[in-house]
């Protein structure tokens, strides 16, 4: 099972479930958990071969966007969850989705923040070079450079050493089974934004997110039961770019979800 955390609430029983994107950890959290502890139930996941899931038993396993949302629910259950608010990061995002869409009774809502719901022409060309290369340049180049790709800003430069530094914790193996999945990730995303799972869903965007804003853009005003917040002076990892902001939209989008859910107490 996936190394976990959780921090329990002396009174409101509605768990919060964070999803780390590819490369990080559950630590690229800490500046929601402060906040988030003081109004729900928390539950801190590593993914597979992230931060402390890393064991030669996930190494048997299928790597697909299917079986790793599956890693989740294995913990849910575990710990006898049987719904949840997720809130995700870049490639978890796509993770949350998945979940939605296997099992929607399971998602309460779903905050989705940097959320990739189709590459464009440059992600699809250096995740085409970064697959004909990975097997001998170092990983840590190819993740610098979609790092560098992603966040170029100056101001971006915290997340952009926060997560090359999470990614530098991957073994190569890992990295290679985890990029892998890229190659199959555009006609899987087409699959997710054919339908609209009737979850309410906030996708919280930076501005400067330049990659991953414009798609959303696209078909927001199509969905009936998504909204979407965009964040000035903040690019794709928006949770550490403008922390406080994060906070209080996801915060408040949970609580009113939970205000208007039909058995809230």
């Amino acid at each position: 099972m996936l190394h976990y955390k959780t921090y329990t609430h002396e009174k409101n029983h509605q768990w919060v479930i964070f999803v780390h994107g590819a490369g990080g950890s559950s630590s690229i959290w800490y500046k929601q958990l402060r906040e988030f502890k003081q109004h729900f139930n928390i539950l801190l996941v590593d993914l597979r071969g992230h931060g402390k899931s890393q064991s030669d038993k996930f190494l048997l396993k299928k790597y697909s966007f299917k079986e790793v949302s599956l890693d989740v629910l294995e913990v849910m259950d575990h710990l006898k969850i049987q719904k949840a608010h997720f809130v995700g990061i870049s490639l978890g995002t796509i993770l949350i989705q998945t979940i939605a869409e296997l099992y929607p009774d399971r998602v309460a809502s779903m905050t989705l923040g940097g959320a990739v719901t189709k590459m464009n022409f440059r992600s699809r060309f250096l995740i085409a070079m970064g697959n004909l290369c990975k097997s001998f340049i170092p990983y840590m180049w190819l993740y610098s450079l979609f790092a560098w790709v992603i966040m170029p800003k100056k101001r971006h430069e915290a997340s952009r050493s926060l997560f090359i530094g999470e990614a530098k914790k991957l073994c190569q193996k890992e990295f290679k089974r985890w990029f892998k999945l890229t190659l199959k990730i555009n006609p899987f995303l087409q699959s997710l934004r054919k339908k609209e799972i009737p979850i309410p869903t906030l996708y919280i965007m930076g501005e400067e997110d330049y990659m991953f804003l414009p798609p959303i853009q696209a078909f927001i005003d199509k969905k009936k039961h998504s909204k979407l917040l965009t964040i000035k002076d903040c690019g794709h990892v928006c949770n550490v770019d403008q922390p406080e902001l994060f906070n209080k939209s996801s915060i408040e989008f949970i609580r009113k979800q939970i205000a208007a859910a039909p058995n809230a107490s």
